[in-house]
Order: structure tokens, then C-alpha cells, then sequence
């Protein structure tokens, strides 16, 4: 092999690889062979020893006949050695030329490269693909980009894909040590050199990754579509034109799938099954969905604007999976407030649209549906534990006091799991340590919970519906029932093991929620003071004083509560910022960055403060306050965490900009949080995923 790399040379590369000045000698078999006329001779010479001990007269006899043969042996071996080695030579130079001209011949592409990558040597099939003439010695990099000098530092075996004028190869590499081609032959051995080649091959996959690409594309993706507001929207136009309305929207529906080749069917007054292969959804993908946008234009004189959800599966193994997956990319939309496309993979979800606010059901049934369901778990329950998120706000302990005052009123004893207490939480918590009718163990830590929760125990998350954000994780593995209540909307991490699952979007707070289900519980609930202060705190936080995301329903909420005894003076008091959070808050708003004329962004600072998330979330929602501003961002580092608060009003959905960092929220109200980083560069992080986004028409 390493005669035939050396005659596939011309003579300046023969000249670089052989400056290595290898030390050449016999070896194997062929050196004992060639030896074997002095092991021979040795051997007579004891024979002729024992002989003289018989009888000298022949010892001598047999001691001459033995110095001739010695003469003529060593004779003969020196002065042949030229003419063998000539005649091996001779023999490898015609065996490896036959050798040399099968490999020049040979349709696989074959380069042989130096350690560094420079072309040494390359047959003619290698010479037609990258169009090179024999003795083009320049380095591997300069044909293809992509090989540099550190993807040929390995130590087994390696290969790689490359692309090279509209042909897709294999690019297969084989490490040669010098050394280990010399010690394996049976002709010669070197002195010892640890040089070594490169051996590469070139495999067209051209054809293979076409047909590959080909049967992707035509697999078949499942959808679903949903029209989210089909009643409220027959019910904004005349009884005459309704029939109208909808045979619009069906022919816009229709006339938008059969655009892409696609088949879609009405399965209900409401919703289509769609069939399209995975090539038209690569396009849907393309333009995000135009449909989102397009069927909000058909107006008959419908008050309201009607909006579809789109859920898609694709990529399962079965026809089946991808009907499932479509199942709960709609189920994901319409948790997410509608108006929106999801796409489910095996891998990923990607969310597309989500641009308009959920409209507000003015129907009460499903709460009631809801809360007859509460009632029925938590009385199969012993206990009953109550959590929300970490560094939990006025919503999430308020929402948990409403429920502990439902468990209360089925004759249950509740818990609820709080860890560390803020700023913002500890006036409300303050509330029942004070008060003799509360037990020790009414606000208890994750600890304590773990050592209650078995069988007998139900859970339920409040304001929350991601696990790992909660305050504690492990007790959703712990508990075999959970129930989970929340307003924000839905990701693609959920709690999948819930028992019972309300999440409406549309609230405003999750004490709404916990306030309209307490109404429906059998029998009286009785609400103290105390505890409807809690709750209605927690709907005036999250609405930023009944400014955003405030509904009908919020003020009904609100009005139950102050019936129940919710001093709206009160809770002013205890809501009070302290002297140096007011000045960290107008620090920020005063320090604050507009970013391409629309975005203002802020960074908190958080040295002295007990809480500075809570007072970053302030200052993001006074730099709305600013004429032109369509969100605001700020950011704030709290043990050893960067957190973002996101505030916008209508024009920018905030939501879908902090799931892109990892976070959620709503889409007037959201935030993430980031590790490993400093506030400035979270800045610039907010500032490149805005900039992106608004490339792609995202936002």
C-alpha cells in the first residue's frame, strides 16, 4: 500500500514525503530466509566439534569441506544482496503500479492529504468532481469550505456531510500512520516516525437525500381547525346573515387548504379536520398562516371578528400519533387564547400568530362545571394542599386563600405551601398569624408538605401551570391528585397528571376564577374579611389597579369580594411601597432606553431591596405610561438570576417574546428568567430576539 501511495505521486510530493528519510532494512521472513545459509553454517560448525571428539581424521576432513562452503555462502550472500533487493523492488514496482492504476481507475472519489490537509495525491474521479488537474497540491479547505484544518484533527475514523455544486457527499477520512504501514510489511521496517496521511473518500448521496427528502415531504400532516368565537360572532350579526357569515368563513377555510393541495372537512358547526402532506405545511409555515389574518376580513356587518385556532401533527410514526399530536397542538392553541397555529413534532412545538386578546366569555357554566368538580375531589380527600409559583405574588396567595376557604367549607383542613415570603406577600401573610382561628401549620413550607402529601391528599396549583416554576416540583410527583387553576396561558411544559384542569386565558387573575367557583360550591362559603382582602389584592395587582386585562366578570369578582367584607382602603395601605423602592422604581423609569422608537427598556436595581422583581414589574408597567411605547422590558438580577418583566398594552403580544428566553405569561403581561448572565446582556438578548422576531413577522 505505501509503495503504491508513492508511485500515484508525481515527483515533488515524492520528494516531500520521502525528506522523512526513512531508514530501510530486511525483515520477516524474508530476512530469516536469507539467513538461513549462516544458521546453517553455525550449526556444521558444532557438528564438526562433536566430530573431532569421534576422530580427528575426519573432523578435519569435514573442517575443511566446511571453510569452502563458508567462503562461498558469504560470498555469494553479500555479493547477491543488491541483485535480490533489486529484484523485490522490481517485483513491488510492477505489483504496486498494477495497484496504482486500479486505484486511478477506481469510480470512488480517493484523495490522500497530509497531516495538515494538503493534497498529496487524488485519482481521477476525485480530479472530476472538484474539477482539479493532476498535481493541485493546495489544502483540502480550499475545495471544501467546510473541512477545516481542526475537523482533521481526530483520532478514529470520521466522516462528514458536504455539499459541492449541487451534490450532496459523504466525506469518510481514515488516519495512516507512516509508522504502521513500514512495521506491517514484510519487506521492509523503518527506524520509527509517527508522520502519518489522510485518506479520504467521496460517497455522492445525492440521489439517496433526494428520495429521502422526497418521501418527507410527502407525509402526511394532520390539522385541526377551530373557530374560536362561533357564537359570540353569529350573535354580533342579523339572524338573516348568519348562514351567510358562516358559508364565508367555510369557503375561506376551504379555498385556503385546497390551496396547498390539502383536503379539509367540517366535522362540526366549528371544526375542520385537515389532511395536507408535509411539503404544504413547510409552506403554511412559510407565510405564518395567513389564514390567522385572512378570515378575520369577512364582515357581513358582524360586530365581532372571527378568529380560528390551527393545531397540526406531524412527523409521528403513525397516522394516529399525528392525529393526537393535532389533538393537543389545538388544545394548546386554544389554552394559549386562540387566534393562534400550533405545529406538534415529536421534538418540538412551535406557536404561530397569538397577535389579538382573548374575548371574554360572558357565560358562567363552565365555572360552575368546575367548581361542582373541586368540590367532588376535595370531598374524596383527607387533605388538602395549596401551591402556587415561586416567589409567589398577591394573585397566587390570594387565589390559595380562596381555595383553603372552599376546603374549609367541606369540612377539610388546608395547607398552604409557601417557601420564601416577599415583600408583596408578607402583609397578606401577616393577616392570619395574627389571628387566633388560624392554626401554625395553615402557611407551611415544602418540607412540611412532603412529610403530608400521600394518597389521601389532593393538590392544588393555583396562578400556575408550568411544574417546574412552582414552589415545589416534587409534591406534584407526590400527590396522585392534582388540581390546577390558572390564568396564564398554556406552553409546551404542562402539568399532564392534573386531575382537573381550569385555565382560562381570558382572566384576569386567578383570584376572578378562585372567586366566581367559590359562588357555585354547595352549600354557604364563608369568606372572611381577611381572606376577600387577599383575593381582591390579588385581582387589583394583576390588573394594575382594574387598568389592564379587565373584564365584565373582574368586576363582578370584585363586587362579590367587597361584599364579603374586601376594604378597598385597606389594601391600598398594605400595597405601599417603602422610600427606597419608590426611588429603585423611578431610578429605572428614569434611566430607561427607547429601543427602535417603540420598545423601552430598564434595568432595576436591586441593591437594598427585599423584593426588586416585584419592583421591576412596577417600573415595566409606568414605562408604559411613556406616549408611544408598545412594551416595555425590565430587567433585574435577584439572587443570582437575571428576571424580565414584560408589560405591553395591545399593540405587541409580550407572551410569545419571553417564550423565545424560555419564560411565558400572557400577552399583556409576561417575563422570563436567565442564568449565567449580567443585566446588560440580557438587554441585548431582549433587544436581538426583538429584532428577529420583527424579521419574521412574529410580532
Amino acid at each position: 500500500m505505501w509503495l503504491q501511495f508513492m508511485q500515484g505521486m508525481d515527483g515533488s510530493h515524492l520528494r516531500e514525503v520521502l525528506y522523512m528519510k526513512q531508514k530501510v532494512k530486511l525483515k520477516g521472513h524474508l530476512k530469516a530466509y536469507l539467513q538461513t545459509t549462516l544458521i546453517l553454517g553455525i550449526l556444521l560448525i558444532l557438528v564438526n566439534a562433536g566430530i573431532y571428539f569421534l576422530n580427528i581424521k575426519a573432523g578435519i576432513c569435514v573442517s575443511g569441506f566446511l571453510l569452502v562452503y563458508l567462503v562461498a555462502m558469504l560470498t555469494l550472500l553479500y555479493r547477491n544482496r543488491p541483485v535480490i533487493m533489486n529484484e523485490f523492488i522490481n517485483f513491488a514496482t510492477q505489483y504496486g503500479q498494477i495497484q496504482r492504476t486500479l486505484l486511478w481507475d477506481l469510480e470512488l472519489p480517493h484523495v490522500l492529504m497530509d497531516d495538515d490537509g494538503r493534497i498529496i495525491w487524488m485519482n481521477a474521479a476525485f480530479e472530476r468532481v472538484i474539477h482539479k488537474e493532476k498535481g493541485y497540491c493546495k489544502p483540502i479547505a480550499t475545495v471544501f469550505t467546510s473541512v477545516t484544518k481542526d475537523k482533521l484533527e481526530f483520532e478514529q475514523d470520521t466522516e462528514m456531510e458536504i455539499a459541492y455544486e449541487g451534490h450532496e457527499y459523504v466525506f469518510r477520512m481514515k488516519r495512516i500512520s507512516i509508522k504502521d504501514v513500514l512495521d506491517n510489511s514484510e519487506v521492509v521496517e523503518s527506524a520509527g516516525n509517527e508522520n502519518f496521511l489522510i485518506a479520504g473518500y467521496l460517497f455522492d448521496e445525492t440521489a439517496l437525500k433526494r428520495a429521502q427528502r422526497d418521501r418527507d415531504e410527502q407525509s402526511v400532516a394532520v390539522g385541526m381547525i377551530y373557530i374560536d368565537n362561533y357564537d359570540e360572532a353569529l350573535e354580533s350579526v342579523e339572524d338573516v346573515r348568519r348562514s351567510l357569515l358562516m358559508a364565508l368563513i367555510d369557503r375561506k377555510i376551504n379555498k385556503y387548504i385546497a390551496a396547498i393541495d390539502g383536503i379539509a372537512r367540517k366535522t362540526e358547526k366549528d371544526k375542520y379536520l385537515v389532511i395536507m402532506r408535509k411539503k404544504a405545511l413547510m409552506n403554511l409555515k412559510e407565510t405564518r398562516f395567513e389564514l390567522l389574518e385572512d378570515v378575520k376580513t369577512v364582515n357581513i356587518g358582524n360586530e365581532m371578528a372571527v378568529t380560528v385556532s390551527i393545531g397540526v401533527g406531524v412527523d409521528a410514526p403513525t397516522y394516529a400519533q399525528n392525529a393526537e399530536f393535532a389533538r393537543t397542538a389545538i388544545d394548546l392553541a386554544l389554552g394559549r387564547g386562540g387566534d393562534q397555529a400550533v405545529v406538534k413534532s415529536p421534538d418540538s412545538i412551535v406557536y404561530y400568530g397569538g397577535k389579538s386578546q382573548q374575548i371574554e366569555k360572558n357565560t358562567r357554566v363552565k365555572a360552575r362545571v368546575k367548581a361542582n368538580a373541586l368540590q367532588e375531589i376535595i370531598t374524596s380527600k383527607d387533605k388538602v394542599l395549596i401551591m402556587g409559583h415561586r416567589l409567589a405574588d398577591a394573585d397566587a396567595f390570594g387565589a390559595a386563600v380562596g381555595i383553603s376557604c372552599i376546603a374549609r367549607a367541606l369540612g377539610r383542613k388546608p395547607h398552604i405551601v409557601i417557601n420564601d415570603i416577599t415583600t408583596s406577600v408578607k402583609p397578606l401573610v401577616e393577616l392570619f398569624r395574627d389571628r387566633n382561628i388560624y392554626e401554625d401549620d395553615f402557611v407551611i413550607g415544602s418540607t412540611e408538605a412532603l412529610e403530608i402529601a400521600d394518597s389521601s391528599t389532593v393538590l392544588v396549583v393555583v396562578d400556575v401551570n408550568k411544574p417546574s416554576i412552582t414552589e415545589c416540583p416534587d409534591l406534584i410527583r407526590s400527590c396522585r391528585t392534582v388540581v390546577v387553576l390558572d390564568h396564564h396561558r398554556q406552553g409546551s411544559e404542562v402539568i399532564e397528571s392534573a386531575t382537573l384542569s381550569y385555565v382560562e386565558p381570558y382572566a384576569s387573575s386567578t383570584c376572578e376564577m378562585v372567586a366566581e367557583v367559590v359562588q357555585y360550591i354547595a352549600g354557604t362559603v364563608k369568606v372572611r374579611s381577611n381572606e376577600a382582602d387577599c383575593m381582591y389584592s390579588g385581582i387589583m395587582v394583576d390588573t394594575n389597579n382594574f387598568t389592564a386585562k379587565t373584564g365584565v366578570r373582574t368586576f363582578e369578582a370584585a363586587a362579590f369580594l367587597r361584599r364579603c367584607g374586601a376594604d378597598v382602603t385597606r389594601v391600598r395601605k398594605m400595597f405601599r411601597d417603602g422610600a427606597r423602592e419608590y426611588k429603585a422604581k423611578a431610578e429605572t423609569v428614569r434611566n430607561a432606553e427607547i429601543y427602535r422608537n417603540a420598545y423601552a427598556m430598564g434595568i432595576c436595581p436591586s441593591e437594598g431591596l427585599d423584593s426588586p422583581t416585584e419592583i421591576g414589574a412596577q417600573a415595566a408597567n409606568e414605562l408604559l405610561g411613556i406616549n408611544g411605547i408598545k412594551a416595555s422590558f425590565v430587567v433585574t438580577e435577584y439572587n443570582g438570576k437575571i428576571y424580565i418583566s414584560a408589560r405591553s398594552i395591545d399593540e405587541v403580544n409580550v407572551q410569545i417574546i419571553m417564550e423565545r428566553l424560555g419564560g411565558g405569561g400572557h400577552m399583556n403581561i409576561a417575563g422570563a428568567q436567565l442564568t449565567d448572565t449580567t443585566p446588560e446582556r440580557a438587554v441585548f438578548v431582549v433587544k436581538e430576539t426583538l429584532n428577529q422576531m420583527l424579521e419574521e413577522g412574529a410580532i
